[in-house]
C-alpha cells in the first residue's frame, strides 16, 4: 500500500515561519511535521511514499531524500503550478494500481489505519475518509453521516457548527477515483467527494486518537504543547 503526502502549500497562516520553509518542514516539538506521518504510516507497513512539490521543494528533497534515512522509499512531483487537493494525484497515476491513502502534509494524527481499511473494503467504499470531532471553528467542511455512509457535505459552513464531524484530510482511495479527477486543478472536498457521496460511493469512520491541522500559528501552538507532553 502506498501514501500520498500533500506537501504543495505555501503555508501563508503560518509566515514568517514559512518565508524560508515549506509548511511540511515547519517543527512540532522539533521534527517536521511531515516525519510524524511518515513514521506513524511506517509502523503500520507503510514504506511507499508519495510526495507532491511546490513551493520550495529543494528543501523538503533535501531532508527526506529517498527516505532511506527514514527506512522508506520516497517518489516526488513537481508542480509548476499548485493543482490542489485531488488534482495532484494526477502526476501519480502510473504508481497508484491498488487501494492507496492520501494525507495532507499539514495534518498530522496517530490515524489507525487497520479499522480503516475493514470499512473501506466491508463497503466496497470508491472512497472512505477520516473524521474528526468539529471544535466550533468556521471555515472547516462539515460532513453529514449515516452508519459509516457519507451523506453530503457542507462544505466550509459561514456560521460555527457546535457538534458534527469534520474532513481530516486523511482518505483511503482507489485506483478507479482518478478517472474521475479532471486534469489541472481540482479540490477533493469540492469537486470529487461531493459527488462521490451522492452515488453512495464514500464511507467515513470517526478517529479517536489525536488529530492536529498545524495549518496556522495557534495550531501549531497546541500540537507543539502536546507533543512537548508526551513521553
Amino acid at each position: 500500500m502506498k501514501a500520498v503526502l500533500l506537501s504543495a502549500g505555501f503555508g501563508e497562516r503560518l509566515r514568517p515561519l514559512t518565508n524560508n520553509l515549506p509548511k511540511v518542514l515547519v517543527p512540532v516539538n522539533n521534527k517536521p511535521c511531515l516525519q510524524y506521518n511518515i513514521e506513524n504510516l511506517k509502523e503500520q507497513g507503510i514504506n511507499e511514499f508519495l510526495i507532491n512539490t511546490h513551493y520550495l521543494p529543494e528543501r523538503i528533497k533535501e531532508y527526506f531524500g529517498d527516505g532511506s534515512m527514514f527506512g522508506v522509499q520516497i517518489k516526488y512531483s513537481y508542480e509548476p503550478k499548485i493543482l490542489g487537493t485531488s488534482g495532484a494525484l494526477n502526476n501519480f497515476k502510473n504508481e497508484l494500481t491498488e487501494t492507496f491513502i492520501v494525507i495532507y502534509g499539514d495534518a498530522i494524527s496517530n490515524i489507525n489505519l487497520k479499522e480503516a481499511l475493514l470499512i473501506h473494503k466491508k463497503n466496497n467504499a470508491e472512497a472512505t475518509i477520516i473524521l474528526d470531532k468539529l471544535r466550533s471553528q468556521k471555515g472547516k467542511g462539515v460532513v453529514i453521516a449515516k452508519n459509516n455512509k457519507v451523506i453530503s457535505f457542507i462544505e466550509k459552513p459561514e456560521r460555527e457548527i457546535p457538534r458534527g464531524l469534520i474532513n481530516s484530510g486523511v482518505y483511503i482511495l482507489e485506483p478507479s477515483i482518478l478517472k474521475k479527477i479532471p486534469q489541472g486543478f481540482s479540490d477533493f472536498g469540492k469537486d470529487i467527494l461531493p459527488n462521490l457521496a451522492e452515488e453512495g460511493k464514500v464511507f467515513c469512520i470517526e478517529h479517536k486518537g489525536y488529530l492536529f491541522d498545524i495549518g496556522n500559528l495557534e495550531n501549531l501552538a497546541e500540537a507543539e504543547e502536546f507533543f512537548k507532553n508526551q513521553k
